[in-house]
């Protein structure tokens, strides 16, 4: 089994505790939300069933749009623990507050991706959620596509999974990259907004392929497999550079995220 390594560049802010009032809180939260969603944008879920009804699984999905983090966990059976990134806590909007309180009642845990000594407890926050058997929903590309393409993932995603003996159930969100055209927090109702769920992937099993890599190698092999089977649902072009290493690009010559389409289909998907 392969030692997790406190290399991330997540710090996490403040776990959450599983109290029984979080638990409530949790419940009502998903099910006041997830009336308004979809009532007003009517997602769809296909292949939720492939999501193991009971111990720790890790959701590893595409990430296009701040929809994804509210849309994924109220159309999953589960209740989903997303490490979400602090700058979408911030904010004196109203539009922005209402937004960061629907994501703390969803279960999503503001980190501090800046780094530094509390690197650890953001490691030590996501194997708790595993090591209580619950799920972990995790954005393997560490930050929202700038342009709709799927980029290089970290390997965070794997390292949880072979720390945790979590499998990693693959996540595509379809749709939410157009349906947030032009929005910074509400998302239009059309086109309307998909998740598509793939087989679970034994991570163990893989990683046993590459025996005798050394840890790094064996890491960037074994994202490489979950980063190919999240393409395959989301149909999205890949790009070899991390997302965030594209954003400055595109900062850097004055360039906003473009609204062009994905070419994806539902054509197979069972």
């Amino acid at each position: 089994m392969v030692a997790l390594a406190p290399r991330s560049h997540i710090t996490v802010q403040r776990f959450q505790q599983r109290t029984p009032g979080v638990l409530v809180f949790y419940a009502l939260a998903k099910v006041i939300v997830g009336t308004l969603v979809r009532l007003i944008w009517n997602p769809i879920i296909v292949g939720e069933e492939r999501i193991p009804d009971r111990g720790p699984v890790i959701l590893a999905s595409n990430h296009v749009s701040y929809a994804d983090t509210v849309v994924m966990p109220i159309q999953v059976r589960r209740a989903v623990h997303f490490l979400g990134k602090s700058d979408i806590f911030k904010g004196g909007s109203p539009l922005n507050q209402a937004f960061a309180l629907v994501l703390r009642g969803l279960h999503v845990m503001p980190v501090d991706r800046s780094g530094g000594a509390a690197s650890r407890s953001a490691i030590e926050g996501g194997l708790k959620v595993l090591g209580d058997g619950e799920v972990l929903g995790i954005y393997p590309e560490g930050s929202r596509s700038p342009d709709g393409r799927l980029h290089r993932f970290k390997t965070g995603t794997a390292r949880f999974a072979l720390a945790a003996g979590a499998p990693v159930v693959p996540v595509a969100m379809i749709d939410t990259f157009e349906a947030h055209r032009g929005r910074k927090v509400f998302p239009h109702r059309r086109p309307q907004m998909k998740v598509l769920v793939g087989e679970p992937i034994d991570v163990a099993a893989l990683a046993a392929g590459y025996e005798g890599y050394e840890e790094g190698r064996l890491l960037r092999a074994v994202t490489e497999e979950i980063r190919a089977r999240v393409q395959e649902l989301s149909g999205q072009e890949y790009v070899d550079k991390y997302a965030s290493d594209v954003k400055k690009r595109l900062k850097a010559e004055g360039k906003q995220r473009p609204g062009r389409a994905l070419n994806i289909r539902l054509a197979g998907v069972r």
